[in-house]
């Protein structure tokens, strides 16, 4: 007998109990719509993942204090003040598998108006240019402020999108005067939208200044030794550019004393962010810029870093080795109802055995091999498991966009699930349909016609 026509009498056997062929099917149907729910839900997720890592920058790394301990008691991570302005720069110099870096100094807290209107951003940096270039920030209107500002402490700032919309209502800020806390800065760019990380963080509400202006003039210096001896900046607006209670320099002239801002060369950096000059030699520049900061620091071998470099591409594997994990602990539970359809079949298959069993008989009465009964319940079993797989895609793939559309959980389709989806139904038509298949083709004939 041909292959067509065995499809042909398979399916004509199929469609005298439809009801009973679709409850059959419905197993295969929720097994394969649950796999490919999860592994679009899964793939999405990575797929989001390496997007954040992207848009932080792929090649970058941070340098941050270490912990400390005074009197026994541990301050905690962040507490030394182990990075200066001078170690940043030697990094730029002495390290050549770093491209460029930049210092951070964070202000954490600070309150910024625009008329009457005032906001709290979640993200105030001080920073150099090279800070846009090491994290992937591009300049929506306006530009960026340059290394010479840097270095005259001038009050210029970058803001993001979010800062647009909640203080000036989203008209072009470029040009207007912005307060931070008490010191008022010109507005020179805006950055373009980035949206929210994988942390569901707003990337966009955000205000960029040069380093040393944050620390100068807005959070205040911080200098010292492992005591963590600090200075601020007066309170007193009239005495904004001047150190109170600590003489820093010699006097200086008149020009140089009204035209620029010195820092204290042991001026305390929050972070120190860099980018190798590619992906490839990120543990390279790790590597010397560790033994660059060790011996500035003089530590001997026995001492601890007291700094930490966190990798960004540890970072991504960190994560995406996560959402692999709840990935297929997902599709694991989703192969358990893939295997219960299975079983079902199986289940039908047996008793829809068992009912035709005088039509096996009558069959093999008239000429009918074994091979020929066999592959007939193998393609029945074959078709339910391939038209429930079908099936089961689109629902799957419905489900994943409903997920997308209600709680906005990112998703990606996956074209190899879909292959697989199909392999797999049909090999649970195979294996599952096996044995009614060959029950059925064992059956003797007189046997089979005498049964009632």
């Amino acid at each position: 007998m041909s292959f067509f026509a065995t499809l042909m009498m398979s399916l004509k056997s199929l469609r005298r109990n439809p009801t009973r062929t679709m409850l059959t099917a419905l197993g295969i149907v929720i097994g394969i719509a649950s796999v490919i729910t999860m592994m679009e839900i899964g793939r999405g997720s990575s797929q989001a993942i390496q997007a954040t890592i992207a848009k932080m920058g792929a090649n970058t790394a941070m340098v941050m204090p270490g912990g400390m301990r005074f009197g026994g008691v541990s301050r905690g991570a962040g507490a030394a003040v182990s990075l200066v302005p001078a170690d940043a720069e030697a990094i730029g110099e002495q390290c050549p598998s770093v491209a460029i870096y930049s210092p951070v100094v964070r202000g954490s807290g600070v309150q910024v108006i625009f008329g009457n209107t005032n906001w709290v951003p979640a993200y105030m940096y001080g920073v150099a240019p090279a800070y846009l270039s090491i994290r992937n920030w591009q300049i929506g209107s306006g530009r960026a402020f340059t290394d010479r500002e840097v270095d005259a402490n001038a009050r210029v700032c970058l803001v993001g999108t979010t800062i647009v919309k909640e203080l000036f209502n989203g008209v072009d800020p470029v040009g207007l005067e912005l307060r931070i806390g008490s010191v008022t800065f010109t507005i020179v760019g805006v950055l373009k939208s980035k949206g929210a990380n994988m942390m569901g963080m707003d990337e966009d509400d955000v205000v960029l200044t040069p380093w040393t202006t944050m620390r100068m003039r807005v959070t205040g210096l911080t200098t010292g030794s492992a005591t963590n001896t600090s200075s601020t900046i007066s309170s007193n607006p009239g005495e904004l550019f001047a150190v109170s209670g600590l003489s820093l320099y010699p006097e200086q002239e008149a020009s140089l004393t009204r035209d620029k801002l010195f820092y204290n060369k042991f001026t305390r950096l929050n972070q120190i962010v860099f980018a190798a000059v590619s992906t490839d030699k990120v543990n390279q520049a790790i590597a010397e810029v560790t033994q660059l900061l060790r011996r500035r620091h003089r530590l001997t071998i026995e001492q601890d870093d007291d700094f930490r470099i966190h990798n960004s591409s540890d970072f991504m594997s960190m994560m995406t080795s996560t959402s692999v994990l709840m990935t297929n602990l997902l599709l694991g539970v989703a192969l358990i109802s893939l295997v219960v359809g299975g079983v079902g079949i199986m289940n039908i298959m047996l008793v829809s055995v068992t009912e035709r069993t005088r039509e096996i008989g009558l069959r093999m009465a008239v000429g009918a091999r074994s091979r020929d009964i066999l592959k007939q319940f193998m393609v029945e079993a074959v078709v339910l498991c391939l038209v429930g797989g079908i099936v089961g895609i689109m629902v799957g793939h419905g489900a994943s966009l409903l997920v997308n559309h209600y709680l906005n959980w990112p998703i990606a389709s996956s074209p190899e699930a879909v292959v697989a989806a199909v392999v797999v139904s049909a090999s649970v038509g195979i294996v599952f349909g096996f044995y009614p298949a060959w029950k059925a083709s064992k059956l003797d004939p007189i046997e089979a016609l005498r049964y009632e």
